[in-house]
């Protein structure tokens, strides 16, 4: 992979992460609530599992686990 195939990947992993974070954090913040939308809050973990395999997938091909 050349640098900027690296480049590339690490915003899109950086984006990827604040992304789950904000996600995780609106998430936390219905849950508190009093009217808790069962389907938004379902929604919304579906979409954070989603980017948490993007963010893994990008990882691997970034920090590839080479066996020696």
């Amino acid at each position: 992979m050349d640098n900027d195939q690296d480049t590339e990947l690490s915003s899109s992993l950086t984006a990827l992460k604040l992304e789950h974070r904000r996600l995780d954090e609106e998430i936390r913040k219905l849950l508190e609530t009093v009217e808790l939308d069962q389907l938004k809050v379902s929604r919304m973990k579906k979409q954070k599992l989603t980017l948490k395999d993007e963010i893994r997938q990008i990882e691997d091909r970034l920090m590839p686990n080479i066996i020696a």
